[in-house]
């Protein structure tokens, strides 16, 4: 099972519509949180706020995660060591107000277990890639940058205290 997560804060119907559009495509089934948007998927289950522990179920049982570039969203996948395809919100398309998740897929791309798609046709070629293998070690993430060295310490302390 995909999981399709748009957070808690911000309505996401591009993301929702891209996969909804991209579904029948694919093997695996979907399942999202699609919090407050106007668009509703037709080929795959959603809800609209996930409780805390259903969606942690659902991140702990899905192949592999898609997501707005959120940290929350882009945290819990490493902690259940998912691989992650990050969509950004962007600004210009008024998904947001700033273009913090642009900025912050551009510091995280290339980290193991995690993809970026800006766009339809990235989001259908890393769906369809035969497997995204999991999560590396959180640390992986430190990429020299100061954010990635951040994400990454705060994964091990939650590492650290949930062993």
């Amino acid at each position: 099972m995909i999981l399709l997560t748009v957070g808690t804060q911000l309505p996401f119907d591009r993301l929702v519509q891209i996969m909804d559009k991209i579904a029948p495509e694919l093997s695996d089934t979907i399942f999202a949180q699609i919090g407050q948007g106007e668009y509703i998927p037709r080929n795959f289950e959603y809800c609209r706020m996930a409780a805390p522990d259903e969606l942690a179920e659902k991140f702990g049982s899905a192949s592999r995660i898609v997501s707005h570039a959120g940290t929350g969203s882009l945290l819990t996948a490493r902690r259940h060591r998912k691989p992650i395809i990050l969509f950004p919100r962007r600004a210009s398309l008024g998904e947001h107000r700033n273009d913090h998740q642009l900025a912050t897929c551009q510091q995280l791309n290339g980290s193991p277990g995690l993809s970026v798609a800006y766009n339809e046709a990235d989001l259908r070629a890393h769906l369809r890639a035969d497997a995204l293998g999991t999560a590396d070690e959180p640390a992986s993430l430190a990429t020299g940058s100061r954010l990635g060295r951040g994400i990454a310490d705060y994964i091990r302390r939650i590492d650290h205290e949930e062993h």
